[in-house]
């Protein structure tokens, strides 16, 4: 048998072969497609868009999706029926799935009493654009508090942080956070989230003086202390430190003490 021969031969043999190993992998693979459709699914409720903390679920805002049985998430609903006019404690992204932990208690329960986190109370306090910083105050932003009003029998003066770090729950009748970058929100009613003992702080500081908010950066949560400011000391901000008085060497200071009648001072030469 000559070389060409012998060549042929083995690339017929080799093609053969390759023919059969492509013939069992489609086998195999076709075989595991069935299997893998033969997995049993679930139906789950998840959220078409997304729904934010207080808000009550909607028909629209829901879809139904098969889930692998083994793959169910712990309280997933199967009927999104059963879950209109509920209330979501926290918010519910796109695609995931509408458990019943998620849900405030077992009625429909919404607007802001669902936001308020449990030993906290909401306050509401009338401002107005510049307390608000010209709207630039949103649902969900931190705020200081300051209060101006007069002090003590004198009525003297004084401006103090009386509150910080609080959470602004809601301005006029919105509850969100508007998406879009720079818009602004012209209320002059602001709902915040506080202890009792920090709701009655507030009442005091709102019935005696004027209220002013400090936005914070929502990652600054320090708790800054503050003697409040007078106008002694507003007054004296900026202002340079007084030349200390020349001596002149050599001289000493002779002090006289003087009485008038029932008042005595001192003269210094």
């Amino acid at each position: 048998m000559s070389r060409s021969s012998r060549a042929i031969i083995q690339i017929g043999l080799a093609l053969v072969l390759s023919l059969v190993a492509a013939m069992l992998i489609f086998r195999w693979m076709s075989g595991r497609t069935v299997e893998q459709a033969a997995v049993p699914t679930v139906p789950v409720v998840v959220a078409k868009t997304a729904i934010t903390k207080g808000s009550m679920i909607q028909e629209e805002a829901l879809v139904v999706r098969q889930y692998a049985q083994e793959a169910e998430p712990a309280g997933a609903v199967g009927d999104f029926k059963n879950l209109l006019g509920r209330t979501v404690a926290v918010d519910v992204g796109l695609n995931e799935p509408v458990t019943m932990a998620k849900l405030v208690g077992d009625k429909p329960i919404g607007g802001i009493s669902s936001m308020i986190a449990p030993g906290k109370r909401a306050m509401a306090v009338k401002g107005n654009m510049v307390m608000g910083l010209s709207g630039f105050v949103h649902p969900g932003d931190r705020v200081d508090v300051l209060v101006s009003l007069t002090e003590g029998r004198s009525e003297k003066p004084v401006t103090k942080v009386v509150l910080e770090w609080v959470k602004v729950l809601a301005t006029g009748t919105q509850l969100d956070s508007p998406t879009e970058q720079g818009v602004t929100a012209s209320v002059d009613v602001y709902t915040l989230e506080l202890t009792p003992q920090e709701s009655e702080r507030l009442a005091l500081a709102a019935t005696r003086g004027t209220l002013h908010f400090a936005l914070r950066n929502m990652t600054d949560n320090a708790t800054v202390l503050t003697h409040g400011e007078t106008p002694k000391s507003t007054l004296s901000a900026f202002r340079p430190k007084p030349k200390p008085k020349k001596r002149v060497r050599g001289k000493k200071e002779v002090s006289v003490q003087v009485i008038t009648g029932a008042d005595t001072t001192k003269v210094k030469f």
